[in-house]
């Protein structure tokens, strides 16, 4: 499970570093794609099928295929080349290494947390997840079906001419 852990990371900080600096915009979607199906990966390992699902489903399926149609449609290959001032360019890796600065406060104290609680390893399984849904959380799972469908039926009549 550590060589797995340690794997799916090492292919995500690869294909995330690889979307920041390819130069393609279409090759930068790729990347996104294989970095968001390893975070699949870590859900799974998690014992989190049905967030992993989730993620495969909603981010690499739906966004990435939206990212891909606008790119598609703005035709972003074209070769634009914009020269920035040095100015600007220091002004990015100040901002940069403040945000980093920050990141690193916020995770300082989490680090050092102790975990409580004991290790379930049927917290995340589909069919517990299922059972509380349609169990405990009956109704409000039908009114936002009801919604979403409503909405559906809306965005359907708007775009509809006359």
């Amino acid at each position: 499970m550590v060589f797995l852990f340690y794997l799916l990371t090492a292919i995500m900080l690869i294909s995330a570093l690889m979307v920041v600096f390819s130069r393609y915009p279409i090759n930068s979607v790729i990347y996104l794609i294989i970095c968001f199906l390893m975070v699949a990966g870590h859900y799974i390992l998690l014992n989190a099928q049905f967030l992993a699902v989730v993620h495969i489903i909603v981010y690499t399926g739906a966004v990435m295929v939206l990212f891909l149609f606008v790119l598609m449609l703005l035709n972003l290959n074209a070769k634009i080349d914009t020269h920035r001032s040095v100015l600007i360019r220091i002004a990015a890796v100040v901002s940069g290494g403040l945000l980093f600065l920050v990141l690193v406060a916020a995770l300082k104290g989490s680090l050092t947390a102790p975990l409580s609680g004991k290790f379930d390893s049927s917290i995340g399984l589909v069919k517990n997840l299922g059972m509380v849904l349609y169990k405990d959380f009956m109704l409000p799972f039908e009114m936002s079906s009801v919604l979403f469908l409503s909405a559906m039926v809306g965005a359907l009549m708007l775009s509809k001419r006359q």
